[in-house]
């Protein structure tokens, strides 16, 4: 490990000096790249020189107590060796956090995509409701929420929506929310007083750049039609909503918020990219199925992941066993303290594999 460290602290040393050089400085594109791998390694060399200023304090404090001391200089020692061979510790695991690989992905914008699942109106109505709490989370953050589609109910509920957010580490935070969220509660709709159990499935792609999934228009089949809102009244009076089916995969997207054909259509394009790249990823990924994967984020389409409780005002994410008392702040938004837990969990489980392979 300290060799590792070693080497990102000669080649922090490097890209610093580098960027002073005046053909650098002269050239935007290259300063960029060079900032970026600059900045994304200022956090580990820090905590790597804390470290090093640690062990030097231990060794000179160990050398001290070679020597004869008085009582009371010998206790002051004693603490300081003990607060030290803490402080070492907490540096080694938090280096070693540090060192696990990155998500490529951790920085990107994300598309979500809600739809309701079993359960009829009261689970149209608990996809609104996690709309709402991502939105509101989105906001916390002060990420940018854009909606690309949506088709609502007669209730104010969602068959599905789907929608952007915009914002530095948004899938860093959001990627272990795919997957089947259940609640638990007595329907608006419903007179008896019974409690129902609904679902709605959650889904959390990458945003993809134009250049990671190159699209050949000859591959889209590209159809306009008029859209209905809900209940079949005609939104508007124009062929403006748009449906794009890619042909290699079968893959079809369709959009009819905007009243432009033209904004439809890019709205309809980003999704399609998106679910295009992670279909790449999938694909890589079940190809080093022998690297064996984490069980908090597998983002299994069918998996449950978490229960809302309504009568009991509990939320309970079962991939860690998490369960906490206050559903109303986490359905407004208040998911910090679950997103922790998951990400310190894919850590620990990271942790656990690097462990295993370094032994294996």
């Amino acid at each position: 490990m300290l060799e590792k460290l070693q080497a990102l602290e000669d080649k922090y040393e490097e890209l610093t000096k580098q960027m002073s050089d005046p053909e650098v400085l002269g050239d935007p594109a290259v300063y960029r790249k060079l900032a970026k791998a600059h900045s994304d390694l200022t956090e580990i060399v820090a905590k790597y020189r804390e470290y090093r200023r640690v062990v030097a304090d231990l060794e000179d404090a160990y050398v001290l107590q070679e020597e004869p001391q008085d009582e009371e200089f010998e206790d002051m020692l004693a603490e300081e060796i003990a607060s030290l061979k803490e402080a070492k510790e907490r540096l080694e695991d938090e280096l070693q956090i540090l060192l696990l690989p990155k998500d490529p992905n951790d920085e990107k914008n994300v598309i979500m995509e809600i739809r309701s699942g079993t359960g009829g109106e009261e689970a149209a109505l608990f996809a609104a409701d996690l709309f709402r709490m991502y939105s509101r989370y989105a906001e916390e953050q002060r990420w940018k929420v854009e909606v690309l589609s949506s088709s609502a109910t007669e209730l104010g509920g969602f068959k599905e929506v789907i929608f952007m957010i915009e914002g530095q580490g948004a899938y860093s935070r959001l990627k272990f929310e795919s997957g089947v969220h259940r609640v638990q509660r007595i329907p608006t709709t419903e007179s008896g007083g019974r409690i129902h159990t609904s679902t709605a499935t959650v889904a959390v792609l990458p945003e993809a750049e134009e250049v990671e999934v190159h699209i050949e228009p000859n591959d889209l089949k590209i159809d306009v039609y008029r859209s209905s809102g809900p209940g079949g009244q005609s939104v508007n009076t124009t062929d403006s909503a748009v449906r794009i089916t890619h042909l290699p995969t079968g893959l079809v997207v369709a959009c009819q918020d905007e009243k432009s054909q033209h904004k439809n259509r890019d709205k309809a394009l980003k999704i399609l990219r998106a679910r295009l790249f992670e279909k790449m990823q999938e694909e890589a990924l079940a190809e080093q199925a022998a690297v064996r994967r984490s069980q908090v984020g597998t983002g299994e389409r069918s998996e449950r992941i978490r229960t809302y409780n309504f009568p009991q005002g509990r939320v309970t994410d079962h991939r860690i066993g998490l369960t906490l008392y206050k559903l109303d702040l986490v359905m407004n938004g208040d998911l910090d303290e679950i997103i922790e837990a998951l990400i310190t969990a894919d850590q620990v489980e990271k942790l656990k594999e690097t462990a295993d392979i370094h032994h294996g």
